[in-house]
């Protein structure tokens, strides 16, 4: 295997098992020794990369990384003092390996996930910085991606995780699952990161990667953890799971073969996963226990509307229009309001979303406001209010497939 292959490999594997390997290792030895996890899993992905170009890739790679770390584990273990203490056991010498590999049964695994879960979003820690630890630790987001899905500058995003961490040196904070009145808020936040995550995926901040696929399977993958743990397993996780499986099943049809944007309307749609959005339905329907109604469970909504219509054309927009109002009363941001003027041009015309729009406020740096523009002055045939926001749109996104798409339309204006 090439040097190309195996990084590509490696950065796969980083991205699915670095999460469960920090979260087993840091259950091992402290929440407040985070860095020193990170810094195994960096070493064990580091000597994968310079092993398997020349001895080959393991039949398991997944567990050679592990083997790796756990040894890793060890060696730190045995360097410390004779008598040492492993999540709150003291331990004899020679007792070290039996413990260790304990925490590496995929029952543990899966407990230390959620612990590291609700670990960083503790209330002591500020929203944004609880978000920000649970993308880099457990989902391997980097700090551009994560400043981007904050919409903020990456010396931010760094800044916050650091004061994170420096908070968790010096405080009480505990790896575990909180219980009672504890637990609604701390979800809230753990929530919000696996559905920004899910975000960096659906639409990539990388220039020549709309899709990242292996974001939003690592989102479900999070949301799923949730689902099958009794206490976490509430109504507003199963909504954001049936939410992400409605998006994934679109995916086949999102692009041409030339990685070209597809638009909606024009989406071949027996390419639709009929399988994953029989399960977002599931999940809907376990999502409507209780008297809850969450952003989440909207957003999933509306999106099966759209997986659910024959056609576009089909599509019962004055039910998504509904939906979007409801979402606006609980979620009253700009990019909610955004996306219900599109709704709303499907229902009252281009004239009526195009007045709404231009009454919100704060996005004038934001790609898709430009875009939505420069579309519903392309339906009222203003060329002229078009083009110059096709052409703002064109130079605030990042996106080469996006830019393409843009500068058609832009071509297209008479």
């Amino acid at each position: 295997m090439s040097q190309s292959d195996s990084s590509q490999l490696v950065a796969h594997l980083f991205r699915h098992e670095a999460g469960r390997m920090v979260s087993v290792l840091a259950s091992m030895l402290g929440f407040d020794r985070i860095e020193l996890a990170e810094d195994i899993v960096q070493d064990a992905m580091v000597q994968a990369l310079r092993s398997w170009p020349f001895q080959g890739i393991p039949e398991n790679p997944s567990a050679w990384l592990y083997r790796v770390a756990k040894n890793k584990a060890l060696d730190v273990v045995r360097r410390e003092k004779l008598f040492r203490q492993i999540s709150g056991e003291f331990l004899l010498e020679g007792q070290e390996e039996e413990r260790v590999e304990r925490f590496f049964f995929e029952d543990e695994i899966k407990d230390s996930q959620l612990r590291m879960l609700f670990a960083c979003c503790h209330p002591s820690l500020p929203f944004e910085s609880q978000v920000a630890m649970c993308l880099k630790i457990l989902c391997g987001l980097n700090v551009r991606e994560i400043a981007n899905a904050f919409l903020t500058s990456e010396e931010t995003t760094s800044k916050r995780i650091y004061r994170a961490k420096e908070k968790i040196r010096a405080g009480d904070i505990r790896l575990e699952v909180p219980t009672g009145p504890r637990l609604p808020i701390r979800l809230n936040a753990v929530l919000k990161s696996i559905y920004l995550l899910f975000n960096e995926g659906y639409n990539s901040s990388h220039p020549n990667t709309l899709i990242r696929q292996d974001l939003c399977e690592e989102a479900m993958r999070l949301a799923l953890l949730l689902t099958q743990n009794d206490q976490t397993g509430k109504p507003s996780v199963h909504a954001l799971l049936a939410l992400m499986c409605f998006q994934v099943a679109r995916f086949d049809a999102r692009t041409d073969t030339n990685g070209e944007i597809i638009l909606v309307k024009d989406q071949d749609r027996t390419k639709w996963n009929r399988p994953l959005i029989a399960q977002g339905k599931q999940e809907l329907v376990k999502s409507s226990e209780g008297n809850a109604l969450t952003e989440y469970h909207l957003e999933a909504l509306i999106a099966m509307q759209h997986c659910i219509a024959p056609s576009y054309e089909a599509t019962s927009w004055a039910d998504i229009l509904w939906y979007y109002d409801l979402l606006f009363e609980r979620k009253p941001t700009s990019i909610v309001a955004l996306n219900r003027a599109v709704a709303l041009a499907e229902v009252d015309g281009p004239s009526k979303a195009l007045e709404a729009v231009l009454k919100i406020t704060g996005l004038d740096g934001n790609q898709y406001y430009h875009a939505i523009l420069g579309d519903l002055y392309t339906q009222i045939r203003n060329s002229d209010q078009a083009r110059q926001h096709y052409t703002q749109a064109i130079r605030l996104t990042t996106s080469e497939a996006e830019k393409r798409l843009l500068q058609k339309k832009n071509e297209q204006l008479p």
